[in-house]
């Protein structure tokens, strides 16, 4: 099977007290380039989380959105600050002391002062979000692969389809060939005994002269690696994985034999056929951009 660049997954996990909510889209690009965007408390968990989407896919854009939610009811906690109290405490019998007055500070008033108690989250341990955060993210690595399969399969019926159509373009290119030699052996034959008249022509410089002519438009070599390349492309298709880069350069290569096939040609039907396979050629180029 081969993989698009382009997918989307979404999984929700939750237990008694929290919720974990991740989403994940991708776009074509050359290499695996991972934006994770989530909150502070997640931070010491990003290596762990980019380590496990590498199992799920090797290239493209992926950008990661996670949310959290707190469910439980009571996330709060009072904490005493008993360094602020006993400075409080030392500046009050300091002032007992100065003033000779009677000390009359309660805990209950004691506890109204500025920071001697204050209220806190209570902090959740890394050990306690990881497994419900693995299985959100997991589960959406799933269901991003699923897509991108999906589309990749698509993808690879779309190839073969254009590759079919090449083929045709290369078949009419190599049936015109010889057509265009003997074409032109009788335009030289019809041109020197309009010149020469009763005059014997000289078969061998005819043949000579057309030799030279075949040489130059000859395509035959390009055509049996044309077939070569369009052969590799599917059998790397049927086989799958990681293909894109792989897929991009026998492109390349067949472009290049399409650009001497329409140099060589000095026929309008091979210039047509040969702007037909560039055209497709440059379809499957732009396609490929979008596998794995």
């Amino acid at each position: 099977m081969i993989k698009s660049m382009t997918g989307f997954g979404r999984m929700e996990s939750q237990n008694d007290s929290r919720k974990i909510c991740i989403e994940m889209k991708s776009v074509n690009h050359r290499y695996l380039d991972t934006n994770i965007r989530m909150p502070k408390l997640f931070h010491p968990f990003e290596a762990q989380l980019r380590a496990v989407l590498k199992e799920y896919a090797e290239r493209g854009k992926i950008d990661i959105f996670i949310n959290y939610e707190e469910l439980a009811e009571n996330r709060m906690t009072v904490k005493y600050n008993s360094e602020i109290a006993e400075e409080y405490m030392k500046v009050f019998t300091a002032m007992q002391q100065q003033f000779s007055i009677d000390n009359d500070i309660r805990v209950s008033g004691l506890a109204r002062f500025p920071e001697v108690l204050t209220m806190e989250e209570k902090e959740t341990e890394e050990e306690e979000l990881w497994p419900l955060m693995e299985e959100a993210f997991r589960g959406a690595c799933e269901k991003f692969t699923e897509t991108r399969i999906a589309e990749g399969e698509k993808l690879k019926e779309d190839l073969i389809k254009k590759l079919d159509t090449m083929l045709t373009w290369v078949c009419e290119i190599e049936e015109r060939s010889p057509q265009i030699i003997q074409e032109y052996r009788s335009k030289i034959e019809e041109r020197v005994k309009e010149l020469l008249e009763n005059t014997q022509i000289d078969e061998g410089r005819i043949a000579a002269e057309v030799t030279l002519f075949a040489d130059k438009i000859c395509v035959d070599e390009e055509i049996v690696r044309l077939r070569s390349h369009m052969q590799a492309m599917k059998d790397t298709l049927n086989k799958g994985g990681a293909i894109g880069r792989k897929l991009d350069f026998i492109a390349q290569e067949m472009n290049r034999e399409a650009n001497t096939i329409l140099s060589k040609s000095n026929d309008i039907s091979i210039t047509n056929h040969g702007i037909e396979l560039k055209t497709e050629i440059e379809k499957v180029r732009e396609q490929i951009q979008n596998i794995e």
